[in-house]
């Protein structure tokens, strides 16, 4: 991507930070949150991680910029230098995982940049699940690169293929454009999933936020199309734009994504149309048919503003008879698949979600209530 860093340089300081804070992981998180003067943060009843706390806490004494407050190239480029610093440049080996390889697939109006994780082989003949991957990042920040380790531990603890895609972001592509790259991405996949050595009949979609709601539209799609997907996973999902639920509210700000955050992400996405809020295509709580839907998996976080859509979302597919499990992780914020370097609670939530889904494809998941 042309917004991406220079050379993939990540400034000393960067580095230095990615590494204390990763070697702080081990420290009893009491002991931070009195190094800098902070009681456990409890709202609606609920307590925040304390190693979460203490990142967030760093962050506010840097008084940097929030990303509603960059332009879109230069928020791409801090996401990726973020997310780069707790990673490679806090000396992280990658999650291991068989093969790695890059390719071009079709998108709605070129070829899109994709890469394809392929899973350790087991003694099982049958091939294993194909999930086709979209990135979060507001439909406007995100790459291939930011979600790489992200992909690598759904490949490796969920023992799937991952097809991850790049489709156009906005607002140089608005809506509906990533929307259409992904759905010629995933027909792609599912008529070329055997020659990826995925099995055909266990194609999956997928996202973490912007790009759960985009596994939405394209499941929808390809129901639509007589095509419809094995399953469905779905983390941190925005689920409805039109919505001003609580967590909203109680987590307006401070907790790494901001309503801010999603106020500038909804204007570079949609414009100012607020009809298109309403669009099923953008919120698929708005949508008629939700009894089409593949079965889900659904991640929530106990401090994020996006929480109860995402969960009033899984409550509206079980009531429409949609095979569903939801996972509330109650004290992680938004963005904890970039967190898991430097906080074992959100890496234990990704190993325990990539565990659950492939169960779930598996059909060996109880699929009622929350757990």
């Amino acid at each position: 991507m042309s917004d991406s860093l220079a050379n993939d340089t990540i400034p000393l300081a960067n580095r230095i930070e990615g590494r204390v804070v990763r070697a702080l992981r081990h420290v009893p998180g009491v002991w931070l949150l009195r190094a800098i003067g902070e009681r456990p943060r409890v709202i609606d009843g609920l307590t925040l991680d304390p190693h979460v706390q203490f990142i967030l806490a760093m962050q506010r004494r840097k008084a940097s910029t929030l990303m509603s407050g960059l332009t879109p190239g230069e928020a791409r480029r801090r996401n990726r230098l973020e997310i780069r610093a707790v990673t490679v440049g806090a000396g992280v080996a990658p999650t291991p995982v068989h093969t790695v390889r890059s390719l071009s697939v079709p998108g709605a109006a070129g070829a899109l940049a994709a890469r394809h994780y392929v899973p350790a082989p087991t003694l099982d003949a049958t091939a294993a699940p194909l999930l086709v991957f979209f990135h979060g990042g507001g439909f406007v920040i995100g790459d291939l690169d930011t979600h790489d380790d992200a992909c690598r531990m759904l490949c490796h603890f969920a023992g799937m293929h991952v097809l991850s895609v790049a489709y156009r972001l906005a607002p140089e592509y608005p809506f509906p454009a990533g929307l259409d790259d992904c759905h010629a991405a995933a027909r792609w996949s599912l008529a070329h999933a055997a020659e990826l050595g995925a099995d055909p009949s266990r194609m999956c979609v997928g996202g973490d936020s912007a790009g759960a709601n985009l596994a939405i539209g394209v499941a929808h799609a390809m129901a639509a199309d007589q095509t419809p997907v094995a399953a469905q996973l779905l983390i941190y999902p925005a689920t409805d734009f039109t919505s001003a639920g609580a967590s909203k509210t109680l987590f307006k700000s401070g907790h790494i994504l901001t309503v801010d955050d999603i106020n500038e992400f909804e204007h570079l996405y949609l414009g100012r149309d607020q009809r298109l809020q309403s669009d099923p295509r953008v919120s698929p709580a708005c949508s008629p048919a939700l009894e089409a839907s593949p079965p889900t998996y659904l991640v929530t976080c106990g401090f994020d503003p996006l929480r109860d859509e995402g969960e009033a979302y899984a409550a509206a597919l079980q009531g429409s008879g949609v095979k569903t499990m939801l996972r509330r992780e109650p004290a992680l914020t938004h963005g904890f698949l970039h967190l898991t370097t430097i906080v074992s609670a959100a890496r234990g939530a990704a190993i325990d979600m990539a565990r659950r889904f492939r169960a779930l494809v598996d059909d060996s998941v109880p699929t009622s209530g929350m757990s």
